[in-house]
């Protein structure tokens, strides 16, 4: 007997995995919230470099408009240059309605003359008509200090990288429910540490911490839904996942909207882990798991408990430590005291699951944090954008859903990366002024990503065996933030090579999604518990494949050549 076998003795999909999952969906509402939060918390108004009044001859002053004409040199675009001002007052510019007159021995005359710029010495003066107060504005990370902007995203995935790392190896070792319990902890103390912080340095420090605990979430919480749940209903959970996500982005739209200070916004996407820290002591841990780690004794006790809850009381009351030996002693016998990163490598087709899906995780996160990212260089409201990329998810979600249970994993994660790729690319070849035809390639390839992140979350899950699968999980992790701590500086290349980003952005996906073409299909296939199994079952698999293409090929019998006597 199967684990999945043992799983509907006991009830494979009864009260306990509708609750089991409500719960551990709730906290991914708030997810999306602090992977895109700067996008909000991070914004960048116009600005100008600051100037003070002066007062002239007579008691004369000058209003603010017309000071900032004087002192504020205009772009390329008839713009107020946001990092320049002029060395001294350009008067010229004024008229006579001001009441300074150009005669004045104190007022010098400099028309005619190539004025001399400088970069703001005094601060600058913020547009404060949308967003109150930003990291941006507090810090003044503008003009030469607008990378540590993107230093901070950037160190916030790189917390998200090493929290795979170390959660997925820890979750392995010591089960997936201590290391969710304690990354709700982490995520609710450092994102509202976060908003108190007295400086950047420290903002940059608890944000770092914050995207740890974010992958010890992510990665135990899919764990806990795809290991007590049965195999028909995977798909339609990955799904919910998915759309549990995507509407945290758009409650991410109307609390920026409703809260639009930075700290206090930090603060509301953060405390509500308190919460979920709370009710995650009530949390069972993987029965699988614990079959697997040589704690029979404790899978039991986690079997009656879901035996209960599932109204199947008898069924449980028959469950034994002798009784979960004799029917799992195959998977039991092949367990090792403990398995390393040197496991997804060492066998040739856990080698080739582990590199395809290296450069899948990797392209597709690369790709959609370039276009996420980036809500403010669309040239329409920020709000309006975050629900617009937010829509598009759930059609997405919901057609590759459709196409997870009936097609296939392997075709959806391939199709939906070369879309996603394709449409990118088309971008380069629309005129910028067509700005409502980008912004829709945009849309479109972000739901072909979004879709992409739905299939491979679930799709990894079921290719990596359960004795690996949380340190399989951390090696996607790290390629995924990867490629989102790769995206922003290639945005960067834009300013000498404007094309350069969409030929990047678009051919990545391209590559990975051929390359997801030589991964096995998993589709109805029951979750691997070995290596072994992961082998054995692709071997069968390829068998099968290329069995099926020698019929194909082979003439029957009605269309065998006929000899002409």
């Amino acid at each position: 007997m199967s684990f999945a076998e043992l799983l509907e003795h006991v009830g494979s999909m009864g009260r306990f995995q509708i609750l089991y999952v409500a719960l551990l969906s709730l906290p991914i509402f708030f997810m999306s919230s602090h992977m895109v939060l700067q996008n909000f918390t991070a914004a960048t108004p116009d600005h100008y470099c600051a100037v003070y009044q002066k007062t002239f001859s007579g008691n004369r002053t000058l209003e603010e408009e017309d000071l900032v004409k004087i002192s504020i040199p205009m772009d390329e675009k008839e713009r107020l240059d946001q990092c320049h001002r002029y060395v001294n007052p350009q008067w010229w510019l004024l008229n006579s309605s001001v009441g300074v007159n150009a005669s004045d021995p104190e007022i010098p005359l400099v028309k005619g003359t190539p004025p001399e710029t400088e970069p703001c010495r005094d601060g600058w003066v913020y547009d404060r008509s949308v967003f109150p107060n930003t990291i941006a504005m507090e810090w003044d990370l503008v003009c030469s200090s607008r990378s540590l902007k993107e230093m901070a995203q950037s160190l916030y995935m790189a917390g998200v990288l090493l929290g795979g790392i170390v959660f997925g190896s820890l979750s392995d070792r010591f089960g997936r429910r201590p290391l969710l319990i304690w990354s709700y902890l982490q995520l609710a103390t450092l994102g509202t540490a976060t908003a108190f912080s007295p400086n950047f340095t420290l903002y940059c420090a608890f944000r770092f911490l914050t995207g740890m605990a974010y992958s010890g979430v992510v990665f135990n919480c899919l764990s806990l839904s795809v290991e007590w749940t049965p195999t028909r209903t995977r798909a339609i959970l990955g799904t919910w996942t998915g759309f549990a996500y995507t509407l945290g982005q758009l409650l991410l739209a109307g609390l920026a909207y409703l809260v639009p200070e930075w700290r206090q916004l930090q603060l509301v996407v953060s405390a509500p882990y308190f919460l979920f820290f709370a009710y995650s002591w009530w949390f069972a841990e993987s029965a699988r798991w614990l079959v697997m780690a040589g704690k029979p004794d404790q899978a039991v006790k986690a079997l009656k408990r879901v035996a209960r809850m599932n109204g199947k009381p008898e069924a449980g009351d028959k469950l034994t430590i002798e009784f979960l030996r004799s029917e799992m002693k195959k998977e039991m016998a092949a367990q090792k005291s403990s398995y390393s990163c040197l496991d997804l490598v060492r066998t040739p087709i856990m080698r080739r699951i582990s590199c395809c899906l290296c450069f899948v995780w990797f392209s597709t996160s690369f790709a959609y944090y370039g276009l996420v990212m980036d809500l403010q260089n669309f040239g329409v409201s920020i709000y309006f954008m975050q629900v617009v990329f937010s829509l598009v998810d759930f059609p997405s979600k919901f057609l590759s859903a459709l196409s997870l249970s009936y097609v296939g994993r392997r075709f959806t994660q391939a199709v939906t990366l070369m879309l996603a790729g394709l449409t990118i690319v088309a971008n380069i070849f629309i005129p910028e002024d067509m700005l409502t035809m980008r912004t829709a390639f945009a849309v479109f390839g972000k739901g072909c990503l979004a879709a992409s992140f739905n299939c491979v979350y679930l799709y990894t899950g079921e290719l990596f065996p359960t004795v690996l699968r949380q340190t399989g999980m951390g090696l996607s992790n790290t390629m995924a933030r990867l490629g989102g701590m790769v995206a922003p500086v290639v945005k960067m290349s834009g300013e000498y090579v404007p094309f350069l980003p969409h030929v990047i952005y678009g051919a990545a996906p391209i590559v990975s999604g051929l390359a997801a073409a030589f991964l096995p299909e998993t589709l109805n296939v029951p979750l691997p518990d070995t290596t072994a199994q992961v082998e054995s079952r692709s071997r069968r698999w390829k068998d099968k494949e290329q069995q099926q293409m020698e019929d194909l090929l082979r003439p029957s019998k009605s269309e065998a050549p006929k000899t002409i006597v």
